[in-house]
């Protein structure tokens, strides 16, 4: 494993290895399994230490200084006041069922999954932000005033916009989100800058919206064939058993390998378009990696968490941290003597809510 970074002459630079971040990382697995979970909070603050620590921006590096406490904090918060609740009302929706009021109830039930919506935009918002509060260079940091409120009805509305015209319009509602939650934060003095474009997303969307069409429509073509090329009994024996066997094979390389390798075709050219649109005062961002970089990456994922019987997804927060500013530029100048301490809040306690919902990302 290579850990000198792609770029030597970047702004960015990285100067871990996985030697070291395992010195880290099986301690933290040990700690979390004896301790049934209740760890990784701190877990995940020992990781992001070491990685912050050795990325590099411009001959400076990062500083991360959040604690654990705050992470078990929020998730306990999260589950206090919505996970909680939620609970009660599932179960209040059950008797409701039994007293035969089952409208009253699937409207209930319809709430408490609305609420839920709402909230997962919330947590994206203020998980973003939580992490910019907590990130230092040359002493500065970043964060945002907005509490995010907005932007969960924001997510709610233009999520389902993406929806209505079967699905069409996802990549509008993932580029103007991403943009949303870029324009309300800052680092230092300076707020952030995003307008990517939405439409140079649609050939790679509609290739991976096509996919699994072709391939349902390739596999009862091949059944088809198949069936026709013997008689009414050996379609029902052997041939039938054979257009079975080859169904489920397909079938299963596409939901493990094929569509998922055409959605992060997909995605490598969105985090590329996204990452591009990105401005910070003078600074423009790119994101050099191509398609082929992100399978590559997947799969050698894919082969070092199945070769180690598991074992190694440990690793995966190391390698991608490690692929993004491996592959990530900064372009522009910086007046140090210009920049101040920002003066957004400081929020208590972690990202629970995203932690609550399983959408949280290193």
């Amino acid at each position: 494993m290579n850990d000198e970074p792609l770029q030597p002459h970047s702004a960015f630079r990285f100067h871990g290895s996985w030697q070291e971040f395992a010195r880290i990382a099986f301690p933290n697995l040990l700690l979390t399994i004896v301790t049934l979970g209740i760890y990784r909070f701190w877990a995940t603050t020992r990781e992001r230490e070491y990685l912050w620590g050795k990325t590099e921006f411009i001959d400076e590096r990062l500083e991360w200084t959040g604690r654990g406490i705050e992470l078990f904090v929020g998730f306990v918060f999260a589950f206090l006041l919505i996970g909680l609740p939620f609970i009660v009302i599932q179960l209040v929706s059950q008797g409701l069922i039994f007293q035969g009021a089952p409208v009253l109830a699937g409207l209930l039930t319809f709430a408490m999954f609305l609420s839920l919506f709402y909230l997962t935009g919330v947590a994206y918002f203020r998980a973003l932000r939580y992490r910019l509060s907590r990130t230092y260079w040359r002493g500065i940091r970043g964060g945002s005033d907005d509490p995010g409120f907005q932007y969960g009805l924001a997510y709610m509305w233009k999520t389902v916009l993406g929806w209505l015209p079967i699905f069409l319009m996802v990549p509008w509602a993932m580029i103007s989100l991403w943009n949303d939650r870029w324009n309300a934060m800052s680092f230092g003095p300076h707020r952030f800058n995003a307008n990517a474009e939405w439409t140079p997303l649609m050939k790679r969307y509609l290739l991976f919206y096509l996919v699994p069409f072709v391939i349902l429509i390739g596999g009862a073509i091949l059944g088809f064939s198949m069936a026709a090329s013997g008689d009414m009994a050996d379609v029902l024996g052997g041939t039938g058993m054979a257009i079975g066997a080859i169904v489920a094979i397909v079938a299963l390389l596409s939901g493990y390998l094929i569509i998922p390798l055409v959605a992060l075709i997909f995605y490598s050219k969105y985090f590329r378009l996204a990452v591009g649109g990105l401005r910070l005062h003078t600074l423009e961002f790119e994101f050099r990696a191509r398609a082929v970089d992100w399978v590559l990456f997947f799969l050698a994922n894919m082969v070092i968490i199945i070769c180690t019987l598991g074992i190694g997804y440990i690793f995966m927060p190391y390698r991608n941290w490690k692929f993004l500013f491996d592959h990530m530029e900064a372009y522009g100048e910086i007046n140090v003597n210009e920049l101040t301490q920002s003066e957004t809040v400081v929020t208590k306690h972690g990202e629970g809510l995203l932690d609550a919902f399983d959408v949280g990302a290193i």
